[in-house]
């Protein structure tokens, strides 16, 4: 597929998304109308028949399903298997590098590309979700729109991601950095 993910990872993707939803008890329609995404759409990523779900139609499912990103991606590759996927948007691209849960904090680490000219508008996630971005190459502004925050190479910063916020690259360069999302369980 030209969008980097394979159609096994797009229908895992859609099997977790499917999963949730009922076990949520929510319906295809109301999902799709919450979370702001058409309802072919949705119905097309739950059958594995739409196989490039974007990092902002996957944050708006897990928004109004109420959980962490990582909840509808597969499990990261065990070491040996095949490599990791990415998921793509406008601005950034995201691969899940693992998944931890303690008694009560999902906690998700993404190896994160930024590309300049774009800005990505995530909305907010559950109530209590920090988010920590490291940048390795580049300089990034993140955070809430009435809060941003700049960080450079080397740098790192976090914020309260229970309000909508944005990530963009500046000064035209790639950002890449690690990005630990902390979800408190319910």
């Amino acid at each position: 597929m030209g969008d980097g993910t394979t159609p096994d990872f797009a229908t895992r993707i859609g099997v977790r998304i499917r999963r949730l939803r009922h076990e949520r008890n929510v319906s295809l329609s109301a999902l799709a109308r919450d979370a702001g995404v058409g309802k072919a759409t949705l119905s097309g990523l739950e059958d594995g028949s739409r196989g490039n779900p974007t990092i902002e139609t996957l944050y708006a499912i897990a928004g109004r399903l109420g959980v962490p990103i990582g909840a509808l991606l597969p499990d990261p590759p065990q070491e040996g298997e095949k490599p990791l996927e990415t998921i793509h948007g406008t601005a950034v691209s995201a691969s899940l590098l693992e998944t931890f849960s303690d008694a009560d904090t999902d906690t998700e680490l993404f190896r994160l590309h930024i590309r300049p000219g774009y800005v990505q508008h995530s909305p907010a996630h559950p109530p209590g979700t920090v988010e920590y971005l490291t940048v390795f190459t580049g300089t990034a502004k993140v955070g809430p729109p009435d809060a941003l925050l700049t960080v450079g190479p080397g740098g790192h910063v976090s914020w309260t991601a229970d309000v909508p916020h944005t990530y963009t690259a500046i000064s035209g360069e790639d950002v890449f950095a690690s990005l630990l999302i902390r979800t408190p369980r319910n």
